[in-house]
């Protein structure tokens, strides 16, 4: 079995715990998710399946795209509201004051990584040592936020906002540099995926879809790359890339999903001064 599930992830679950799920539900073995969700946050969970397992590492280097949302005067030890308290204040900025503040955010940056987390120092996870009351010396890691949208206060007093950004940012940690930078204090207060590289929420189902009939919402492996151009190959053509070797194109430079004459995915490829050259291959071997 081989496909994408695109798991709308319902609060209170770990992507492990998604992960595990459907490794039952569809009795396959090589199962993985395409970027992690804190257990409060819901949204856009890619699992990948079977031989699509190869291709995770597309996703997870993609662009991901979040609603957040802040409350202001709170901060705790895991930058959420799900933490322990560390201080509450009665401060609270004015809506423009928390607009001007989160567009300031805008752009590359440096983002040091929160405690709990599971950024790796000296060969442990950042939470390993939380849990156990070490605080070791964190570095910070370069990240960018490419889009912003402040989207003003709720009903409930907590503040929204639309954000995209790339690999490796912590949304809990804007929302607490966000406080800091006001001065009253901030910790995220509800986290939604909308979307990770190319899949958006409008193509996402809900983990019980897939529990009960996981096999036909499968997506085909090559969804994750319909950004880029097919290319239908001869025979020649493609038993070179079945051999792992490039071949002569006319093809114009760019990156191209390859196929065979039977419609059959073969590889990620990359045209550059007249040569094809795979990028990955997911043919059956």
């Amino acid at each position: 079995m081989t496909g994408i599930a695109i798991v709308d992830k319902p609060e209170g679950w770990t992507s492990h715990d998604v992960v595990a799920k459907l490794r039952r539900a569809l009795g396959e073995k090589r199962i993985g998710h395409g970027g992690t969700l804190d257990p409060m946050a819901t949204g856009v969970l890619p699992i990948f399946v079977g031989r699509a397992t190869r291709a995770a590492s597309f996703l997870e280097s993609a662009d991901k795209e979040y609603l957040a949302a802040v409350r202001f005067g709170l901060t705790t030890d895991t930058q959420d509201t799900t933490g322990q308290v560390l201080s509450e204040r009665s401060l609270r900025p004015s809506e423009g004051e928390a607009e001007a503040a989160l567009l300031s955010f805008l752009g590359p940056q440096e983002q040091l990584p929160p405690l709990y987390s599971a950024v790796k120092v000296e060969g442990r996870k950042l939470y390993q040592y939380a849990r156990a009351g070490r605080e070791v010396e964190r570095q910070p890691r370069r990240i960018e936020i490419s889009a912003i949208e402040p989207l003003g206060f709720s009903p409930e007093g907590d503040f929204r906002f639309r954000l995209t950004v790339s690999k490796g940012t912590y949304v809990r940690t804007i929302c607490h540099d966000l406080g800091q930078r006001l001065g009253c204090g901030g910790a995220m207060s509800a986290l939604r995926r909308l979307r990770a590289g190319v899949f958006s929420i409008d193509e996402a189902s809900p983990l019980e879809a897939f529990l009960e009939d996981g096999r036909r919402l499968l997506r085909p492996l090559d969804s994750i790359f319909r950004a880029y151009p097919p290319l239908t190959l001869g025979e020649e053509e493609t038993r070179r890339v079945r051999c792992g070797n490039d071949f002569a194109t006319e093809a114009e430079t760019g990156t191209y999903r390859l196929y065979d004459g039977e419609g059959a995915f073969l590889a990620l490829a990359e045209s550059s001064e007249g040569r094809m050259k795979t990028i990955k291959n997911f043919f059956e071997v």
